[in-house]
């Protein structure tokens, strides 16, 4: 089976609408790229995406209720659902620092959960 694929490329603030032919694990580049950076990410999309994810976890007697956290590297766009459902259920206690991680191997997908703010005990 072989369909045609339209992708806006997020690498630069051109947003370049790369057109792609897709067929089993193969990906042909066709058109509307400006540089080798969108014709990467292009692949990488169609085949393969993957999120940063940004969110925040509930916190028990700190000066604040929640803190920010990131994941350590981008987690496979099919899991991020299954990943904030874990992150969701999460609390920690203060104090927290800037870098902790907040949640080790999330989901066994290798990633991390890091504290992006330090939160301090009550």
């Amino acid at each position: 089976m072989t369909n045609e694929e339209e992708i806006t490329c997020i690498v630069c603030p051109i947003g370049c609408k790369i057109l792609l032919k897709k067929s089993e694990n193969k990906i042909k580049i066709l058109k509307g790229y400006k540089c080798k950076r969108g014709i990467e990410y292009a692949k990488n999309e169609a085949l393969n995406p993957h999120r940063m994810l940004t969110t925040s976890v509930k916190v028990k007697n700190g000066d604040w209720p929640l803190v920010s956290v990131k994941s350590s590297k981008p987690i496979p766009k099919e899991k991020i659902f299954v990943v904030l459902n874990q992150v969701k259920k999460k609390y920690v206690n203060a104090p927290i620092n800037l870098g902790d991680i907040i949640i080790k191997n999330i989901s066994q997908t290798g990633i991390n959960i890091v504290a992006t703010k330090t939160i301090k005990k009550n």
